[in-house]
């Protein structure tokens, strides 16, 4: 049976329990992990970088693997994990990103914060991709954890969805792993196709490894 290495780079445990919920219809081949020593929130340049040479060292220590997967939104260690194995590494902003494009022509991103924002663009520049964005708004710099949970976050995440669809967007990404367990409330709420990246880097990957 495929083993999928999954890493939440954060320290949140709860992050880390709804990466595990997102992932349990695709089947027992995930191992999820979170980093103990990292920060709760990856918020910063400096830690997407931190938390990019943990992924990039774990990769390295489980050879065993079949597929890996950084499981922050910034794609963190993916091109530095690249250069350690032949086997495939994902990052799920890739890997959401993907998945909109093959559904609709204009997408958004929920992100977390105004600061991830700029991160998020450099990375969609260097898919080749940034000319399908219809817009990217931010939540009010919650924390990874909060971001899946709570009346309030949610009511800021469909109006910050509902104004992406008025700037053209068919679907939203959700821009942090934390904010899994909306994907359902938030579709139904605003109507549009809201993509979990997690669920769509774990189908990628267990694609990847069966083919």
């Amino acid at each position: 049976m495929p083993r999928i290495l999954v890493v939440n780079p954060n320290s949140s445990t709860a992050v880390t329990a709804s990466i595990r919920i997102a992932l349990a219809p695709l089947g027992p081949h995930f191992d999820v992990v979170e980093v103990p020593d990292g920060p709760a929130t990856i918020a910063t340049a400096a830690h997407v970088a931190q938390a990019g040479l943990a992924f990039a060292d774990l990769v390295s220590r489980t050879p065993d693997a079949d597929a890996y997967v950084s499981a922050c939104f910034s794609d963190p260690g993916v091109e530095i994990a690249r250069e350690r194995t032949a086997k495939p590494v994902i990052g799920i902003q890739e890997a959401g990103t993907y998945a909109a494009l093959a559904q609709v022509d204009l997408f958004g991103i929920l992100a977390l914060s105004e600061r991830s924002i700029a991160r998020h663009r450099r990375r969609l520049r260097a898919m080749g991709v940034l000319s399908r964005l219809a817009g990217e708004l931010a939540l009010p710099d919650v924390s990874a954890e909060a971001s899946g949970s709570g009346d309030q976050v949610f009511d800021l995440a469909c109006e910050r969805i509902s104004a992406m669809s008025g700037m053209g967007a068919e679907a939203v990404v959700l821009g942090c792993a934390g904010m899994s367990p909306l994907r359902s409330r938030l579709e139904a709420e605003t109507g549009l196709r809201i993509i979990d990246p997690v669920t769509a880097a774990g189908a990628l990957a267990l694609g990847a490894v069966l083919t």
